[in-house]
């Protein structure tokens, strides 16, 4: 059953590169912020997988569960900064 839950950690660990290059690359800053909230859910299920291969999944929930609401509290501060700056759907001046 570890090997199970340890390949799809691999694979989620594989599908978070998409998201990580939408995070750097992405042409607005709606897009990077996207990118990093995908990241950040993501991370909350590999927190979960991790608990099962280690067999302590009551304590990883607590990690996750405080991860994932920093994670959301992040980008909404984020979004209305940058909503507040009225740059939410400009492009960047990274390129």
């Amino acid at each position: 059953m570890s090997t199970f839950f340890l390949s799809i950690a691999l694979g989620l660990l594989f599908l978070m590169l998409f998201s990580m290059y939408r995070a750097l690359f992405g042409p607005t800053v709606l897009d990077r912020l996207i990118g990093v909230n995908a990241i950040g859910s993501k991370t909350v299920i590999l927190l979960l997988l991790i608990g099962f291969l280690y067999e302590r999944v009551d304590m990883f929930v607590d990690i996750a569960l405080a991860y994932a609401f920093l994670n959301f509290v992040a980008v909404l501060a984020a979004s209305r900064y940058f909503h507040k700056r009225k740059g939410l759907y400009e492009e960047s001046f990274m390129d």
